[in-house]
């Protein structure tokens, strides 16, 4: 979906090394596409928008929550209630649409690949709208089947303001140390603003040193520290303000160093927050206040009761840059399996790896380690049950997890592990054929740039083994003990008289590991998430 400049803030929050523009939908499960569905029982979703007269256009993006999107349909805009002081229109890159009066409708056919979004409106104030004036855009959405469902918007004409942040900080410390961050804010337009929302997101070092009264924390999120502090008072045109000088960021004990992790905050007005709030990941549904004494601006109370928005949306972010200093690295160790099962039953089989510590991975900085397994599965097995984040090596280019390969990438890319987590994948494996049956695990491991091992590579392979005699050695996995032919180590084991497993790998692992770092740097965290909800192949 097309996505408008002034939506860059509002629609998501995702950084790793650049800001990404997201636009994040409450609680839909994961879509596969398909070519058409039967389309009953589904929900629609809109965002609201506040509009100046002579501020930009906001985006009005309409998603249809299912669990697979629809290929065709048709979308009527009722635009009749805002007609009177906005300018209602198909924005640019999105489906076109036709205009009848105060209605527009929208058609798509089975030529358009299936998405969650169906169709982006620009939204923007006449010269003569008045503050306050509000109004409701109606959606109706009939879906392939002939299914009708209806939503509504708000648009609402605002005071326009204009914040703009200060600029980047560099920040550096060591793990386990405080840094302050002294984020400050301009009011740039001619009018005051009635008080203001900072907004911080900042990859796994960015944890705040505080937890304050007037900030709410987001408890699942797209990044690992996601939050958002309101304050109410008045903010002068042509003042500037600094947070409290107790506002910083505690780098975790587990920090990995030397790293450099990038964050960002922004400068919202209070209409333009309560229009993103639900848009951010899941932290409307997903947050906590702190309990600590409120974050302060050298402001003064106001009266002021007219919504606003903000007319430039291009100066309100400044970017976080945090260098961790130090020497602190770690161990990942693979975990194989050992399982049995009849020919022609489904066994359970996980498999993963465990972070030894003692820094924590999947951080998100620039030097900071992730890793990968690549999974291998016994010949004489048909995968049945795939965990949803192990994408099919099979040369199709479509990532998705489907049953069938013999060969599946695995990552939680988007889940920081520290010492001593475990990550796991569990699959459903059918035993197609009697005997001793051989498989493996092996972990690929680097950072945004490049390949790079861990503390340990050799114990980054181990055994997955089907039926294997009781007197074949050690478990694989972590912590087994080696047999006859396995490897030593926490990584280790299994193995007893057969070889180890190849792994078939297309591609080097650098350039898997080249392909997901520079993904995630380019795309940022939450463009990550997004790519791999659509089962986007990242696999180089």
């Amino acid at each position: 979906m097309h996505s408008h400049p002034s939506r860059r803030w509002l629609a998501g929050l995702g950084v790793a090394g650049a800001l990404v523009a997201v636009s994040a939908v409450p609680a839909a499960a994961a879509p596969l596409p398909v070519p058409d569905r039967q389309a009953q029982e589904y929900a629609l979703y809109a965002n609201n928008a506040t509009v100046a007269p002579g501020g930009p256009a906001k985006v009005v993006d309409l998603y249809a929550l299912t669990d697979m999107p629809f290929a065709s349909y048709t979308v009527t805009v009722d635009r009749g209630a805002v007609a009177g002081f906005a300018v209602v229109s198909s924005a640019e890159g999105s489906v076109p649409c036709t205009g009848d009066g105060a209605i527009l409708t929208c058609t798509v056919g089975q030529e358009r690949e299936p998405e969650l979004g169906l169709i982006s409106l620009d939204v923007r104030a006449t010269d003569t709208a008045k503050p306050g004036q509000h109004g409701e855009l109606t959606f109706t959405v009939t879906g392939p089947d002939a299914d009708t469902e209806t939503f509504r918007s708000t648009v609402t004409v605002g005071e326009g303001v204009d914040l703009a942040a200060g600029d980047d900080l560099e920040l550096r410390g060591a793990p386990g140390t405080t840094v302050p961050a002294p984020l400050t804010m301009t009011n740039v337009g001619g009018t005051d603003a009635d008080g203001a929302v900072l907004v911080v997101a900042g990859s796994y070092d960015f944890a705040p040193s505080e937890r304050y009264s007037n900030c709410e924390y987001a408890t699942e999120a797209f990044v690992p520290n996601l939050f958002a502090c309101t304050f109410d008072g008045k903010v002068p045109a042509g003042d500037s303000v600094v947070v409290s000088s107790s506002f910083g960021f505690t780098i975790p004990a587990d920090a990995w160093a030397p790293d450099r992790q990038g964050g960002a905050s922004i400068w919202l007005t209070k209409a333009d927050w309560a229009e993103a709030r639900d848009e951010v990941g899941l932290f409307a549904q997903a947050r906590t206040r702190g309990t600590g004494e409120a974050l302060r601006l050298t402001t003064r109370r106001s009266t002021q009761a007219v919504p606003q928005t903000d007319t430039d949306l291009d100066n309100n972010a400044a970017g976080l840059s945090l260098r961790v200093t130090g020497n602190q690295r770690t161990d990942v160790a693979a975990n194989g399996a050992r399982v049995k099962g009849a020919v022609g039953s489904v066994v359970p089989t996980t498999v993963g790896f465990t972070n030894k510590g003692p820094a924590a991975l999947n951080t998100g900085g620039t030097e900071s380690l992730f890793a990968v397994a690549l999974v291998t599965l016994p010949a004489g097995t048909t995968a049945v049950k795939v965990p949803e984040n192990c994408f099919a090596d099979d040369g199709s280019g479509e990532g998705a997890p489907k049953p069938g390969a013999s060969v599946y990438f695995c990552d939680q890319l988007e889940t920081p592990a520290g010492k001593g987590a475990k990550v796991t994948f569990e699959f459903g494996l059918r035993v197609d054929k009697a005997g001793p049956l051989t498989g493996g695990i092996e972990v690929l491991t680097g950072t945004l740039r490049a390949e790079r091992p861990d503390l340990d590579p050799t114990n980054n392979t181990a055994e997955i083994l089907v039926n294997a005699p009781e007197n074949g050695g050690g478990q694989p996995g972590d912590g087994g003990q080696p047999g006859n032919g396995g490897q030593p180590g926490d990584g280790g084991g299994g193995g007893g008289d057969q070889d180890g497993p190849t792994l078939p790998v297309t591609g080097s692992p650098a350039s898997l590991i080249a392909g997901v770092g520079g993904l995630l740097l380019v795309a940022g965290v939450a463009g990550y998430l997004v790519a791999k909800r659509r089962r986007t192949r990242f696999v180089a």
